[in-house]
């Protein structure tokens, strides 16, 4: 049992860059996978990024966040972090981080344990 919590989100204009944090306050954060999903109003949830648990810290994006925004972790602070670059209106969404078992699920069904979800709002 892995229990998540995120924080940074907030509201930005265009252009700006924001980070938002995913802490585990409980359970073995360092075996599992980290992505992050977004759900916008009226929309699917869909994902976002995601990070395995291997030394290689080899990652995986979606193609519309892919060069803006960087997601990483530190297993000695149980957390995760998605920074985002470039924000458009188009990122305007709630925010989850999921724990999983393999990095290239890009399907919510995949990962096992999630966040609460916070809030990013893009917008002029």
């Amino acid at each position: 049992q892995v229990t998540l919590v995120e924080s940074g989100g907030g509201s930005v204009q265009p252009g700006d860059s924001l980070s938002i944090s995913c802490a585990a306050t409980s359970g073995a954060f360092s075996l599992y996978a980290m992505a992050w999903f977004r759900q916008a109003p009226g929309k699917e949830r869909e994902f976002v990024a995601s990070i395995t648990w291997r030394s290689s810290r080899s990652t995986h994006y979606a193609d519309s966040v892919k060069g803006r925004f960087t997601i990483s972790r530190d297993d000695a602070v149980k957390t995760a972090y998605l920074q985002m670059n470039g924000l458009r209106p188009e990122d305007t969404a709630v925010y989850y981080c999921a724990a999983g078992g393999n990095y290239l699920e890009t399907t919510r069904d995949e990962y096992l344990y999630w966040g609460q979800g916070t809030q990013v709002t893009v917008s002029s």
